[in-house]
């Protein structure tokens, strides 16, 4: 292992399913810091400058959409690459394209699939923002990200 391949923020509200989720995360090298729902990621996501936000859907006080739709209506989050990890539906997943979510991984998922979508957004993260540019003129990431087909970041369960 070569050091901290980056930060992810895990947003999940099952402790199980965070623990999982940054297990898998570590042992690839990611540097990995959670919050139960989507209030705390809020709360915690400008402290820890994450270079990935993955969010569950259903959670409470702050849902993973509606959490989704504040980081990118906030300027200073509008460029995280967001992907969902849920037992996502068709709804879930239009409600994510809706508000600029990056990937969709289904759960349950296979642990090399999740790190391919890390992987996959915080390299086309470093793409997109090199020294800290392009957050404010030019294309938004959420709105390039919409023209191409979500499910190609991430899976959903329809896909094969």
């Amino acid at each position: 292992m070569s050091g901290a391949s980056g930060r992810v923020l895990v947003v999940d509200d099952n402790k199980v399913i965070r623990q999982l989720i940054r297990v898998n995360l570590e042992l690839e090298g990611f540097e990995v810091v959670t919050a139960a729902d989507g209030a705390e990621c809020l709360d915690v996501v400008h402290q820890v400058c994450p270079d990935v936000v993955t969010l569950d859907v259903v959670m409470p006080r702050l849902d993973g959409i509606k959490t989704a739709e504040r980081l990118r209506a906030d300027p200073r989050t509008r460029h995280l690459p967001v992907a969902i990890i849920s037992a996502c539906g068709e709804g879930e997943v239009s409600g994510g394209v809706a508000s600029g979510v990056d990937a969709f991984l289904a759960k349950p998922f296979e642990p090399s699939e999740l790190v391919r979508v890390v992987r996959q957004l915080m390299h086309r993260e470093r793409r997109e923002r090199p020294d800290g540019a392009g957050t404010d003129g030019g294309e938004d990431p959420a709105a390039v990200d919409d023209s191409q087909d979500p499910r190609r970041a991430g899976t959903t369960p329809r896909s094969h």
